[in-house]
């Protein structure tokens, strides 16, 4: 296996890329990679990417483990997407005071608004310990052995990495299958506070109706502020005391536009995509898994969504939960048309052929890469990850069952076996979070739903037996007894729990009953075959990278930060050029067209502000417009939400927040002919902060050019 590393490390080095595929590490981007990006316009030092103090990766963030924000102020202010922010929004929103609907602007720094659990990390570095892990057989071990090795070799690191900064953390991540690996040190700042949103009409226009559309009008920003220690200007948790992040390096913000064909850089956090997977990975990926994704969440939006729609206190408790659930609904329906449509299993089949060809001739991995074995052990566990991810999308999404899983995790191996034992637990339950009728019909529902989906009845958990002996099949029934009979719902009562009461309690009954299911299910799962998988689809990407060594190759997205580059420009939309821009013009068409489409329903003083045609500085020195979103062929993916959008200079331009239809499948298939990155121009961020916020000290702050 040292001998395929080696050879993957030859790979990233090697002939020129793709310009538009690619999310690209920093710290060991291919020579040949930033050759073509200066061909296509980027001006920068190549050390202006990483290497430097001055480096632009230096400005992005990781926001809160699931998008990408930049840094763009002096005092920290930080740019990230309406819906990266949107639970924060609606967490400090209620019917009095609803920033969800009326937008939130902080006039000075007393009034921004603190949120808990959340946080940016910066990247500090990056390097490559591959040696390191697999000098102690890595590939010979178990998986828990595996996981222990990789715990203690980041405990070495961080205890290094914080003798240098005692607020540095130390990450170590495979990459490339896990054929390498690389620890990446990070910096997280957790006094994070929220400073200016526009409404959801407009932070979140279209709805879901254009999501993954084009073209869009969105006005998708959100604007935050980092707060450090006063003494020190470094990570501390939140208090009135701290101060304003002073960072050495923020992105400059342009008011300078594009036009097609300029090159256009995003750098962010894109969180996972599958493009070295094999054809009887993504087989499965599209049938036990996006499918059943897609069936569940729909049943469950369709009970969300009559209740939201029937009160506005439930409307502020759902709309971020409706918001992220169907955010996923619709990827997965338009990953499945696109793998249909597109033909990507057979493409990937056939090119398999090519690798198992030329496996035969060379001799490389002969005997151990074998595509009958890779099919035959996706077959074997196709069913327990179909019924997995069903128990998952549906009972998984139950409040009492979500309550039950915390309980399991409190207490102890004994008492999960049944022994006379007592344990007193608190178990705190936040009301205003969610609604008792909507929770109740959400989850006989998902119960329902459950039981007529999953493939081997013989893995239904004892819940079943349940719901049929004590309740005669009656799920309401069952539903109203957890909901209020249960210790395990009760608002502020301490938990005891005992045999007797796992006995007597419905609720905290289900702390066995998910105890003995989920033991089978992940027996079932983490078997010799789940094993066997993960080395032939190792043995593949290595494969791969052999026969393509005059190539540079990229790693999944797991996560770490990545640079991904392009041009500015539209794709044939209904055998129609697409345009790469919206203008205010359009925005206006829909508006007037709400009646018909409430998501393009927006405050009359938006169409006040869009028609003004007084856009001053913010309008195009090109086109004269007032352009809103545009397009690149930039390779992204779920976690670049929020990402900078740079032009050559190094400059900001966007953010980027969505793809369009023909990008759903990136994540296993990049086509550079249709896929597209979609932004939010940052011009049309600056109006909406100016004319309609009046954010004066902001604007200022950004120093915009």
């Amino acid at each position: 296996m040292q001998k395929i590393k080696m050879l993957l490390a030859a790979t990233l080095f090697a002939a020129p890329a793709m310009a538009d595929e690619g999310m690209w590490t920093l710290f060991n981007l291919p020579q040949a990679v930033y050759n073509t990006m200066q061909q296509e316009g980027f001006s920068l030092p190549y050390a202006d990417l990483y290497q430097s103090s001055d480096a632009i990766s230096r400005a992005v963030v990781n926001f809160s483990g699931y998008c990408s924000g930049v840094v763009v102020s002096p005092d920290g202010l930080v740019f990230t997407n309406h819906h990266c922010g949107f639970e924060a929004i609606r967490s400090h929103s209620t019917v009095d005071h609803d920033y969800m609907l009326n937008g939130f602007y902080a006039k000075s720094y007393e009034e921004e608004l603190p949120n808990e659990n959340m946080f940016v990390s910066f990247m500090i570095s990056q390097q490559d310990v591959t040696d390191s892990i697999l000098s102690h057989g890595y590939y010979e071990l178990t998986e828990d052995e595996q996981e222990e090795l990789i715990k203690n070799f980041e405990q070495r690191l961080n205890l290094r990495a914080k003798a240098q900064d005692s607020t540095y953390h130390v990450e170590v991540q495979p990459f490339y299958e896990s054929n390498s690996f690389y620890a990446t040190t990070y910096q997280d700042f957790t006094d994070l506070r929220l400073v200016f949103t526009v409404p959801k009409s407009m932070g979140k226009f279209g709805g879901e109706t254009d999501n993954w559309m084009w073209p869009r009008q969105t006005c998708d920003f959100s604007v935050f502020r980092i707060y450090a220690n006063p003494k020190t200007n470094g990570p501390a948790a939140y208090s009135k005391d701290n101060v304003p992040y002073h960072p050495k390096h923020w992105a400059q913000v342009s008011l300078q536009g594009y036009k097609q064909g300029d090159f256009a850089m995003t750098m962010g956090y894109p969180g996972s995509t599958n493009r070295y997977l094999s054809s009887y990975g993504i087989k499965e990926m599209r049938d036990a898994e996006n499918a059943v994704r897609a069936q569940a969440r729909g049943v469950r939006q369709e009970v969300m969504k009559r209740h939201m729609d029937a009160s506005e206190a439930v409307r502020i408790k759902y709309d971020s939960k409706y918001a992220q659930s169907a955010n996923y609904w619709k990827n997965s329906i338009g990953m499945n048309k696109c793998i249909d449509s597109i033909g990507i299993i057979q493409n990937k089949a056939a090119y398999e052929q090519k690798i198992a060809s030329y496996v035969d001739s060379t001799g490389f991995l002969k005997g151990r890469l074998s595509f009958p074995l890779l099919q035959k052990a996706y077959n074997n566990r196709y069913q327990y990850v179909h019924d997995y991810m069903e128990y998952r999308e549906n009972l998984r999404q139950c409040l009492p069952i979500q309550r039950a899983l915390k309980a399991l995790s409190m207490v102890s191996d004994e008492l999960k076996d049944g022994n006379e034992k007592s344990v007193t637990i608190s178990l705190p339950i936040d009301t205003a979070e969610w609604d008792l009728a909507t929770e109740k019909e959400i989850m006989v529902a998902m119960l329902r739903n459950y039981r007529e989906k999953i493939l081997d009845h013989d893995l239904l958990p004892d819940l079943y037996q349940t719901i049929d002996g004590d309740f005669k099949g009656n799920y309401t029934a069952y539903v109203n007894q957890l909901f209020d009979k249960s210790a395990l719902m009760k608002e502020g009562q301490s938990i005891v729990i005992n045999k007797k009461t796992l006995q007597k309690d419905y609720g905290l009954k289900l702390i066995s009953t998910l105890t003995n299911f989920l033991n089978n299910m992940n027996e079932a799962l983490s078997t010799e075959v789940s094993n066997r998988i993960e080395n032939q689809e190792r043995y593949l990407c290595a494969a791969k990278l052999r026969m393509e060594q005059d190539m540079p190759h990229y790693s999944d997205a797991n996560f770490t930060m990545r640079l991904s580059y392009g041009q500015v420009g539209g794709f044939m939309l209904g055998g129609k050029p697409s345009g790469y821009y919206t203008t205010a013009e359009s925005i206006i068409d829909k508006m007037d067209r709400a009646a018909q489409q409430p998501d393009w329903k927006a405050e009359p003083i938006m169409r006040q502000l869009l028609s003004s045609d007084d856009f001053g500085n913010y309008r195009d020195k090109t086109t004269g417009k007032m352009q809103l979103c545009f397009l690149t062929n930039n390779d992204i993916t779920g976690g670049n939400s929020g990402s900078p959008m740079f032009n050559g200079k190094g400059e900001l331009i966007g953010l980027a927040f969505d793809g369009n239809w023909d990008s759903l499948s990136s994540d296993i298939n990049f086509d550079r002919q249709l896929a597209r990155c979609i932004g939010v121009d940052i011009r049309y961020v600056l109006f909406m902060m100016d004319r309609w916020g009046h954010a004066d000290r902001l604007l200022k702050e950004i120093n915009a050019k």
